[in-house]
């Protein structure tokens, strides 16, 4: 099963999907679609899984991109293949080069796909709290735009992340944002536990998205945490499980 943005499926000549864990092969805690490179499920079974989801975006699965994320606030720019062993080192991906598809993986944190319909001109990120407040929302668009995008014209979709109501921070996590901007304290609100925050990730992340200058968002309101059709990197912690499946999330140009 996939989900999609109704402001990226209004554009035509665009294929996006926001995959979730329904219709894979992996089995065990990885049970569906695992795509996670980096995870220690077995590869013949992530590689049939992104070979699905290659075909459903139109593409080869040579043709379907993603990097080793780093949490950073690092964009690249994607002009055709590269082998799955030299994936560049950063979170999103931008391009104008049709017939390519661009992803990025996440298991809790936010994916954002970018689109300007009129220059074409596409963008993936991987958005957790760590790349969102060091800047990788504002490094994919300011890509894009070097690639002929205007901001201003620029499509965002949220996908599936880990909402307020799931996601408890302490003391710490709390201070680095106040440090940061003392307005970000509206992205908090108190737990039940003394000493912890919820944290609005989404609300944060539009924030960010609108002071970059981005006008048109959507937000497709899904919580991996609490929506088992998801991989959610802290339910796993929870369960005390070894390790968890990563969500795949892709956007293409068609020829």
């Amino acid at each position: 099963m996939t989900f999609g943005s109704s402001l990226l499926s209004a554009i035509p000549g665009l294929r996006h999907a926001f995959f979730s864990r329904e219709g894979g092969v992996s089995g065990g805690i990885y049970q569906g679609l695992n795509g996670g490179l980096g995870s220690n499920d077995d590869p013949a079974h992530v590689i049939e899984n992104r070979r699905r989801m290659a075909e459903q975006m139109g593409v080869a699965p040579e043709h379907f991109l993603s990097v080793h994320q780093i949490h950073s606030p690092d964009a690249v720019v994607a002009t055709g293949p590269w082998p799955t062993e030299a994936r560049p080192r950063a979170d999103a991906i931008v391009t104008r080069t049709e017939g390519i598809a661009i992803g990025v993986t996440t298991a809790d944190c936010g994916p954002i796909l970018f689109a300007d319909p009129a220059a074409r001109v596409i963008g993936a990120a991987h958005a957790g709290w760590k790349g969102a407040l060091t800047g990788v929302l504002e490094s994919t668009v300011d890509a894009m735009e070097k690639l002929g995008a205007d901001r201003s014209a620029t499509v965002a979709a949220i996908g599936p992340l880990i909402r307020q109501h799931s996601y408890e921070v302490g003391g710490e996590f709390v201070e680095r944002f106040l440090d940061a901007d003392a307005d970000n304290a509206v992205f908090f609100i108190a737990s039940v536990r003394p000493g912890h925050s919820m944290f609005d990730l989404a609300g944060y992340i539009r924030m960010r998205l609108e002071n970059a200058g981005v006008l048109m968002i959507d937000d497709i309101g899904v919580d991996t945490y609490a929506d088992e059709r998801f991989y959610s990197y802290r339910r796993s912690v929870h369960r005390k499980e070894p390790d968890y499946g990563r969500l795949v999330h892709a956007i293409a140009l068609e020829p």
